[in-house]
């Protein structure tokens, strides 16, 4: 039984294999070899969340490597948060899966998402049970290896393959301050397991900050946090269940949940707390800004994600670890059910276009109904699951003290509420913008897991609420908790108050005067043009970073002429005569390099060659040189 709990991440790894290399024959079973898997590692998840529950923790380890005197071990540890963690994960993965099989099935590399998406599994929930940093960031670097051939899985399209790469490398940032931040901990307290974490961090020293704002780093990259968020609204040219899965439900989730598990370390710097409390309500607030004026329906939820992101991390800052955590599970339910939802929209309809829909809600009456749902949870509307756990955020921004937090959080719950609405009412309620639009109800492979979702949507925040006496709070109590629990009536009706009050303006503005939206827009045209141009993130990266490191690159390695002259015309820059620069640098830089290491090759190889000669008599002869040398080096006066 102790193995047991490794079988959650290597069933979906053995269905990656086989999808990989028997895909072709299995065809559209590709698809039920992952679902199948994915459902036998959820059943297995949830004995482990059973033995937790009854018994404690669970966890074993054994040692892969000694560094000098210091065994560095692999192994598991499921704990409740890692239990909170794995209901998330294999649930909803299961579900996104089932939804899959009828979105993806006409695509000619089905049975190779399957594939990816298996792997993702595997990865994802290595990283949840892992024991220590090092198998965490393993597994973290997988996942990343996942999101790039997910999001660029239509590699056809340029727009695809150029996000799947904008992803990789914006995320490649983080990652490497991560990992720059589990060298300065293992050099301080040479320990990475995770149960021992605090008592080592406290006898660590001022360097070990440092280490924590580096593991930060890791958050803003894989969570999309300011100033690193740019890669997710790009991630949304993936098929949608991967936008789903990944990039609303899990992965991006994969973040928040390296705070969590890392707060033994952080809570003993209230600065690096402050850091991360402020850069998640500073992505909370702005993109839900940039959502306001989106017109893709997958980036507005794009943006939501980033800022429901963003409350999650500052809810970690302000000590809220129940907080945080409680809101990712419910998150992933509600965004889930969104995504799928979106997707469902898009199948029904072929267009991602707010401005080209309406009138949906007549013909497509269960993806409507449960999209409702997940906009009411997000939203805020008790008691549905997404009432609760922001609740929970608001209440510990309310009672850290820090008011500026807590009025830019209800702020941007106002904010959630208007544009998920503006979503709603231009989606599926009006009359139809574009008469070329014939929708039609998605399959029951897709509409059976929405409504899956939805009553998860409506029901999953029970755990965590009064009314369950904050069941989940006093399973994830611990050192960690700091009375985040504690019922305030001020910040329970604000928060209605704002949720209700968003809905109502949508409603105002996208059904009974739809010709405020201009109005607005005219009157505010700076804020209108800072939103509609997501402020601009875009394109100052551009001037900044893509275009002088564009033209260094082509400067130096010479790559086609006139990408080069173009560069220098479009930079502004004085003409130069390129094409002589180019040729010096490849004839005496690039040649010249690759012509010395022949050369001293050759020249090595001549000199062995006068030693080896194969006669015995030469051997011999070097032998004897060489013990009156040593004779002489002896005894010598």
């Amino acid at each position: 039984m102790i193995l047991l709990p490794c079988l959650i991440p290597l069933l979906p790894l053995a269905a990656f294999a086989v999808n990989l290399f028997f895909g072709k024959r299995l065809r559209a079973r590709a698809a039920w070899v992952s679902v199948a898997t994915s459902s036998i590692s959820c059943l297995i998840a949830f004995y482990c969340i059973a033995t937790v529950v009854r018994t404690g923790t669970m966890k074993a380890q054994w040692v892969w490597i000694m560094l000098e005197n210091t065994p560095l071990r692999f192994g598991y540890l499921i704990d409740p948060l890692a239990c909170v963690l794995l209901f998330v994960v294999t649930v909803v993965g299961t579900l996104i899966q089932v939804y899959s099989a009828g979105y993806m099935h006409d695509d000619p590399r089905f049975t190779r998402f399957f594939a990816y998406v298996s792997l993702f599994m595997s990865a994802m929930l290595t990283l949840v049970i892992a024991s220590n940093y090092v198998l965490f960031f393993m597994a973290w670097e997988v996942m990343g290896l996942c999101s790039y051939f997910l999001i660029g899985f239509w590699f056809e399209k340029p727009s695809a393959a150029d996000a799947g790469r904008k992803a990789f490398l914006v995320t490649r940032v983080g990652d490497v301050g991560f990992l720059a931040g589990l060298m300065t901990l293992f050099a301080v307290t040479r320990n990475l397991d995770f149960e021992s974490l605090g008592a080592s961090a406290q006898a660590g020293g001022p360097l070990l900050a440092v280490a924590a704002l580096l593991i930060f780093c890791g958050t803003i990259g894989k969570s999309a946090q300011f100033p690193l968020h740019v890669w997710l609204p790009d991630a949304m040219e993936g098929p949608t269940p991967v936008s789903a899965l990944i990039h609303a439900a899990t992965m991006v989730a994969a973040g928040v949940y390296l705070v969590a598990r890392s707060f033994p370390l952080f809570e003993i710097f209230p600065d690096v707390l402050t850091v991360v409390a402020i850069t998640g309500t500073l992505t909370a607030f702005m993109a839900a800004f940039i959502a306001l004026t989106a017109t893709d329906i997958k980036k507005v939820l794009a943006y939501s994600t980033i800022s429901q992101l963003g409350f999650m991390v500052a809810a970690l800052g302000l000590k809220g670890y129940g907080a945080g955590t409680f809101h990712l599970m419910t998150h992933a339910f509600f965004k889930a059910l969104l995504f799928l939802g979106a997707g469902s929209v898009i199948h029904g309809t072929g267009t991602q276009d707010l401005r080209e829909m309406g009138g949906l809600f007549g013909k497509m009456r269960h993806t409507a109904l449960t999209f409702l749902a997940g906009s009411l949870a997000i939203a805020g509307v008790p008691p549905l699951s997404g009432f609760w756990s922001k609740d929970e955020i608001l209440a510990a921004a309310y009672q850290s003290g820090h008011g500026i937090i807590y009025y830019v959080l209800l702020l941007t719950a106002f904010m959630t509420a208007f544009y998920m609405f503006r979503l709603v009412f231009m989606a599926f309620f009006g009359k139809p913008r574009s008469p070329g639009i014939h929708a039609h109800e998605s399959p029951a492979v897709m509409t059976v897991p929405l409504w899956i979702l939805a009553a998860g949507a409506v029901l999953i925040g029970l755990p965590g609420s009064p009314l369950m006496g904050n069941w989940l709070g006093r399973f994830l109590a611990g050192p960690h908790t700091h009375g985040e629990h504690a019922l305030n009536l001020v910040v329970m009706f604000s928060s209605i108050l704002a949720g209700l009050g968003g809905i109502l303006l949508a409603w105002l503005f996208y059904v009974r005067a739809p010709q405020l939206p201009g109005i607005v827009a005219r009157r505010a045209s700076l804020l209108y043009r800072m939103s509609l141009n997501k402020l601009w993130f875009d394109e100052i990266y551009h001037v900044l970073i893509v275009r002088p490191f564009c033209f260094l690159a082509d400067l130096l390695y010479g790559f086609d002429q006139k990408a080069i002259d173009g560069i220098v015309n479009e930079t502004g820059l004085a003409t130069v005569r390129t094409s002589r620069l180019k040729a010096w640098i490849d004839t005496y830089l690039v040649d010249g390099t690759v012509n010395l290491v022949g050369a001293l090759v050759q020249l090595s190889s001549a000199l062995v060659r006068r030693i080896q000669t194969g006669f015995v008599q030469h051997y011999l002869l070097m032998i004897l040189a060489g013990i009156l040398v040593l004779i002489f080096l002896e005894f010598r006066p």
